[in-house]
């Protein structure tokens, strides 16, 4: 049983849990499980289908950031990118597995999409709609960076088909941003969600990241305050993580620094748990470990639900994740590598992870444990397991500890529990996963 008390200080590496198995698992050699499923037969009865697009462009690399990301290219680099992308979804659109099919969930992540012009972005988008159309999806979410948005391109995205808007907010003072590497100020935050709000997008999500570089109890109370202000339909709030592939590590390991220059862990869930319950007194609901919103009945969150459901989606773009008909995939992570093997007519994929019944089990549970309650009868309709009997062991250990509560029907986060999630999903592992604690 992991003791999350032991290390509270910041170290380095990502406890932040996004799938499962763990992408270490992931490889090369298991790439063919993934032909098999392109060429095989769609199922009358189909998983919903999402498409990812991973926009890898920056203006600058936030000293946090572990992501694939260039801030040096030129339009011409971005237009060859763009091209290669569409060519990759062309060639995944022609497969007897998704072929025809609809997305129910479009995303753009980054990187910075926003960092695209308008015209690049009419460009890509048409063309990816001409291979998978966009008619009946029910989300086409957009990640931004403020400081990369004027109102010609809001509306412009907005009439992309664009429902809901994800701004990188993270801080709202200007020292902070400057320090962790942010490319935006203050000003830009406030211009842009303006701007947003006056276009109409149905939803627009706000990030905030709590415990980074030189953040103060006070400084992280105002930036709820500012966040709450805003009203926007949904606030992402993330916990500072040191990943190894970030400026910050680098400068740690330059002077031998074992302990990261931000908020310990404790500090982060009090900060975390207080911004929670400023939000719930302004009227928001906390629906996972990261998240409230302000009308959950309204607000829903497509990509994320559909994705720890288990659907299809097709993750295209440089060192993108996927997941298609049981398999994991993930593209190759050099953009050079990428370009040549689209190029060179081939799927440009990098390692892959075919999952078994029982880790397809663990892995829809414990992604849907993050969203605070998991409801049993789900998981005995549709894989007859119960659960409850299943990991008796594990959730009487938690239930103890205080972390969460269950009963016949449903398994509920505690607060304490909600705010270390990550570090208790391990306990739900297969044995061979368990040493494996990062990425």
């Amino acid at each position: 049983m992991i003791d999350s008390k032991t290390s509270e200080e910041t170290g380095v590496g990502n406890y932040f849990i996004s799938n499962y198995p763990q992408y270490s698992f992931w490889k090369p050699d298991l790439v063919n499980h993934v032909h098999d499923v392109l060429n095989s037969s769609c199922p009358s009865d189909p998983l919903p289908l999402g498409i990812y697009f991973h926009i890898p462009f920056c203006r600058k690399r936030c000293h946090f950031c572990y992501f694939r990301v260039y801030t040096d290219k030129k339009a011409s680099e971005i237009k060859a990118y763009i091209d290669s992308g569409i060519k990759e979804i062309e060639k995944y659109g022609s497969t007897p597995y998704l072929k025809g099919r609809k997305p129910k969930f479009i995303y753009f992540g980054g990187g910075t999409p926003s960092y695209l012009s308008v015209s690049q972005l009419t460009d890509l988008t048409e063309r990816m709609k001409a291979v998978f159309p966009w008619d009946e999806a029910e989300e086409v979410a957009f990640e931004c960076e403020p400081g990369t948005l004027t109102e010609k391109k809001l509306d412009a995205i907005r009439k992309l088909g664009v429902t809901r808007l994800s701004l990188g907010v993270e801080n709202f003072d200007d020292h902070i941003l400057e320090i962790n590497g942010r490319a935006h100020r203050s000003m830009e935050i406030k211009r842009a969600y303006d701007y947003a709000r006056n276009i109409g997008f149905p939803q627009i999500n706000i990030d905030l990241i709590a415990g980074m570089i030189d953040e103060t109890e006070e400084n992280w109370k105002d930036c709820v305050k500012q966040a709450i202000a805003l009203e926007p339909e949904c606030v992402t709030i993330y916990q500072m993580e040191i990943p190894y592939n970030t400026t910050i590590y680098k400068e740690m390991q330059e002077s031998g620094k074992l302990t990261a220059p931000v908020a310990d862990w404790p500090t982060k869930r009090r900060w975390v748990s207080e911004a929670f319950d400023m939000f719930v007194e302004a009227g928001y609901t906390v629906t996972s470990a990261y998240t409230v919103v302000k009308d959950p009945e309204k607000v829903k969150f497509v990509y994320r639900d559909a994705l720890w459901g288990g659907a299809d989606m097709l993750g295209t773009g440089v060192a993108s994740f996927g997941h298609i008909g049981g398999v994991h995939v993930q593209n190759e992570h050099d953009i050079g590598t990428y370009l040549k093997r689209v190029t060179d007519n081939e799927f440009p994929i990098y390692r892959a992870y075919p999952i078994n019944d029982d880790e397809t089990i663990i892995r829809e549970f414990i992604l849907q444990l993050k969203l605070g309650k998991v409801d049993l009868s789900y998981f005995k309709n549709k894989f007859d397991v119960d659960l409850s009997s299943k990991f008796s062991s594990t959730l009487n250990q938690l239930r103890d500890r205080n972390f969460l509560t269950f009963d016949e029907t449903t398994i509920e986060m505690t607060r304490d529990g909600l705010l270390q999630v990550d570090w208790l999903l391990h306990e739900f592992f297969l044995n061979e996963h368990q040493n494996a604690r990062y990425a």
